[in-house]
């Protein structure tokens, strides 16, 4: 039996700035073509991870492997192959032609430049004669990001990463920049990696979503995380007490942990409490929103509970069973011991 070799693959990777550690991946597989979307909050370690694949700096400790070959920073085997796209646009300090044939240049590629540019420019949504000759101090943001897109789409890369594209654009650039990246991926198979608070968008394109906390990858796309102060009932069970009365019942945690994680497949929800023997969480909530997950037919429903939010996977027919529905009350359902500290 063959296997596909990945793209990427990622060892043992351990990363540091200063004495802090802001990445603690033990693997990661990246397949070519794919579409791999990061989640979480600010500060989990998004920004640094794209940044390793990007090849823009060196892991501490660990290796990183593209097309089966271990790679460094300015190798000649990915310069040019990857390119990394970041919230705020970094343009040089010309035209919007110069900036977006600044890298065919460098490659001394000038054949139909005219033409090349004028196609690029149209995948985002700017017109050629309108744009062309204006400065990089004359645009918006969202034209300022448009055009950086424009310059990373024109090298045609193996790879294009994106660090939170569309965070800082109106609607309109937000939705030719999504548009632009999926068309890279269509027309020559470019492998995506996008980090995005963009839920709804990454649940619609992803093959795989992958979420971090505190530098660690969690496979299974957005987990659950419980940040304390916690307080310890006994020597078997520790509690959170939320604002509305309501308390979660964990295990004892390890003495260096502080935070809590519950995974969506452990997460059932019912429109009644049963009988309890001390064991399950019980939790009164209300759905905040429902988002279809395209890849796998799955909705991704948000779930608050006062002032935390859960995120669990329902089946289509729950949704009926349940009749579930923005603003529903619900009542969510999770064993003690199905809870880990991280």
């Amino acid at each position: 039996m063959t296997t596909t070799k990945p793209l990427y693959h990622l060892k043992d990777i351990c990363h540091y700035y200063g004495n802090t550690k802001v990445l603690d991946i033990d693997e990661l597989k990246i397949q070519k073509g794919s579409i791999t979307g990061l989640i979480g909050p600010n500060g989990s370690g998004k920004t640094t991870l794209l940044q390793l694949l990007a090849f823009a700096q060196k892991p501490t400790q660990g290796q990183i492997f593209y097309k089966d070959h271990q790679e460094f920073p300015f190798s000649p085997n990915i310069r040019s192959k990857i390119t990394l796209l970041t919230q705020k646009p970094y343009l040089l300090k010309r035209t919007v032609f110069e900036n977006i044939a600044y890298g065919l240049k460098i490659r001394k590629d000038r054949n139909s430049l005219e033409n090349r540019i004028e196609k690029a420019l149209l995948n985002v949504g700017l017109d050629y004669k309108k744009f062309k000759d204006r400065k990089w101090h004359e645009l918006s943001g969202g034209e300022a990001q448009r055009v950086a897109m424009a310059a990373r789409l024109i090298l045609k890369p193996e790879v294009l990463l994106l660090d939170e594209p569309i965070a800082s654009v109106d609607i309109k650039s937000a939705r030719l920049i999504r548009k632009a990246s999926l068309n890279a991926q269509k027309e020559w198979g470019a492998t995506l990696v996008i980090a995005s608070h963009d839920l709804q968008w990454l649940y619609s394109i992803c093959d795989k979503q992958l979420s971090m906390f505190k530098g660690k990858l969690f496979s299974t796309g957005v987990e659950n995380i419980i940040s304390g102060p916690f307080e310890k009932r006994d020597t078997q069970t520790h509690i959170k007490r939320l604002n509305d009365n309501q308390i979660i019942k964990l295990p004892p945690p390890a003495p260096s942990t502080c935070n809590a994680i519950i995974k969506k497949k452990k997460i059932f929800i019912a429109l009644e409490q049963q009988d309890d023997h001390g064991t399950l969480n019980q939790l009164s909530g209300q759905v905040a929103s429902m988002l279809l997950e395209e890849k796998t037919s799955l909705v991704m429903a948000t779930i608050t509970v006062h002032d935390i939010s859960f995120v669990i996977r329902v089946n289509p027919h729950e949704i009926t069973d349940l009749n579930l529905y923005p603003g529903k009350k619900v009542i969510l359902k999770f064993y003690l011991n199905d809870i880990e500290w991280i």
